[in-house]
């Protein structure tokens, strides 16, 4: 098996609990198409969609477990990337349209989900490292958006600090934010991945 861009990851494609979209090792245009919406899903999910948890971090939700249903989709190396960049696209295109966005937290989420994602599942293998892989890449990518979010209330930046003061803030969202990376990634990759392969499960 090659390991070249948007190569057939094996590992993926034999524990996805949904056909892949495509059983060719070439990439199809409606696989490119399935990422690209997939992205924008995910930016739109964290746009719009408040769940009012109170609980900072929970937004990194609304973008692993989109980003793991395009995986489970197209189980390619490099599907993030696709999935991130279109993210950040239409979070731009949508600012651009005066559309209020979510905060720098949120944001940085959005735009680090998809490569931490690649990046995580690259050496990951079917079974538990597989989820290990989503919940590492949610930890990650969410202690990334608690650090930027972090600095814009402690500095005050552009008003774009969110509600709670610092040094109220601070004390709470220490844990929150890679509890809730950890939980989105165990809970999107059991959604959209089994954890025995096609061949254990016969």
């Amino acid at each position: 098996m090659t390991a070249g861009p948007l190569s057939v990851d094996t590992g993926l494609r034999d524990v996805s609990r949904l056909p892949p979209l495509s059983a060719q090792s070439r990439t199809e245009r409606r696989e490119i198409w399935a990422l690209i919406g997939v992205g924008a899903a995910s930016a739109l999910l964290s746009t719009f969609v408040d769940l009012d948890l109170h609980i900072p971090g929970n937004h990194i939700l609304f973008v692993v477990f989109p980003m793991a249903l395009g995986f489970a989709l197209v189980p390619r190396r490099q599907a993030g990337v696709i999935m991130g960049g279109s993210a950040v696209a239409t979070a731009a295109a949508l600012g651009l349209a005066g559309v209020h966005l979510p905060g720098p937290g949120a944001l940085t989420g959005l735009v680090l989900t998809g490569p931490m994602l690649d990046l995580a599942l690259r050496w990951s293998r079917p079974g538990w490292p597989l989820y290990a892989g989503f919940v590492v890449a949610g930890a990650l990518a969410n202690i990334c958006a608690f650090l930027v979010r972090g600095v814009f209330k402690y500095f005050g930046l552009g008003g774009l600090g969110g509600g709670r003061r610092f040094a109220e803030w601070l004390p709470v969202a220490t844990w929150t934010y890679a509890l809730a990376g950890m939980l989105a990634g165990l809970l999107s990759a059991a959604a959209w991945f089994h954890l025995r392969s096609r061949a254990d499960r016969n």
